[in-house]
């Protein structure tokens, strides 16, 4: 029988954020900031070549103006050199041609920013975070024109919609490459289940980094707390926890 299907996994950096203690600590950490690096994730293997995520636009302001109105100067999105996708992925070797897959989790500017680069790619979400993306006309924390562009909403109902693979709670992409809707900190965040050589990876934004796991602190900015700890539990079933930040 044909052995299972593994992947290669490259964290890409796109860049860093500063934010405040509760935004990353439920209740937690209110005199501190704390800086997180947001990361691409390209998992490559048996002809697949996928993209956890598009990182930040080419114009950063739009998104920074936001964050700074949110969170004051001290928030707005860093890229140094080097970092933005395209650069990024000539970097290691591939070409936008070659993406098959580009899986998107949440729905944000930082993640949907450069969709539009990737022709040959079916563009994956989750199915629970496009019917509240489509249906919710005021939220206090989606915001319509900062989780996909409108540029890229119009092409997504049009053009693009044969590209579009809306994903159930519990979903496959391709053999070893499984998803599981996670919630927490959007309602289109999603975890992506890897097979590696070296165990099962789980990549999600529904934790920031490790210290929410080892401290078993949700994210502050957390739309609920309860999916937040359940995804915790799930995601430690895994071998490897790979935090988008």
């Amino acid at each position: 029988s044909r052995e299972m299907t593994t992947y290669k996994i490259t964290a890409l950096s796109m860049g860093i954020g500063e934010i405040p203690g509760p935004e990353l600590f439920w209740m937690n950490d209110f005199d501190k900031w704390h800086t997180i690096n947001f990361q691409v994730m390209l998992i490559q293997g048996d002809g697949l070549t996928a993209l956890v995520n598009t990182g930040p636009p080419k114009d950063l302001e739009a998104m920074n103006q936001g964050w700074e109105a949110f969170l004051g100067k001290r928030a707005r999105f860093q890229r140094r050199e080097g970092e933005f996708l395209l650069d990024q992925l000539a970097r290691v070797g591939v070409a936008p041609s070659e993406i098959t897959h580009v899986i998107l989790t949440p729905l944000q500017l930082y993640t949907t920013g450069n969709v539009h680069h990737f022709p040959n790619a079916q563009i994956c979400l989750s199915k629970a975070g496009w019917i509240h993306y489509m249906t919710s006309k005021e939220h206090p924390h989606d915001d319509k024109d900062t989780s996909i562009p409108p540029e890229l909403i119009s092409r997504m109902v049009t053009d693009l919609w044969p590209k579009l693979c809306l994903l159930d709670d519990e979903d496959s992409i391709a053999p070893g490459i499984n998803t599981w809707w996670a919630g927490s900190h959007h309602r289109a965040s999603i975890a992506v289940q890897v097979a590696t050589a070296r165990g099962e990876a789980v990549i999600t934004d529904a934790f920031f980094t490790m210290e929410n796991l080892n401290r078993n602190r949700p994210i502050g900015i957390c739309e609920n707390i309860y999916e937040a700890l359940e995804a915790h539990r799930r995601a430690q079933e895994s071998d490897i926890i790979l935090p988008l930040y």
